[in-house]
């Protein structure tokens, strides 16, 4: 379902916004759209800490890897073949 929001802008704001639609020959309404989707897309999701916490778990555990020639070869393997380490 499709909601209206309403905003109010200052003159000068409101002409610098429609010259930027009609620059793009667009509406000023989906110009403003285009700007919140980009806008909510360069929001963080959930919270620093959160994300710090993730993180610590996850450099508190020990993962079996291959020193990183070992990984290098095995990955340029599968380049090459589709030989499975």
């Amino acid at each position: 379902m499709a909601k209206r929001l309403q905003v109010i802008l200052q003159d000068a704001d409101y002409r610098e916004i429609q010259r930027m639609a009609r620059s793009r020959q667009m509406s000023i309404a989906e110009w403003v759209r285009q700007a919140l989707v980009l806008a909510r897309r360069r929001e963080p999701l959930g919270s620093i800490g959160k994300k710090l916490e993730v993180i610590r778990a996850a450099t508190r555990n020990d993962y079996p890897v291959s020193d990183i020639g070992g990984m290098l070869a095995e990955i340029e393997r599968g380049y090459v073949t589709d030989e499975q380490p």
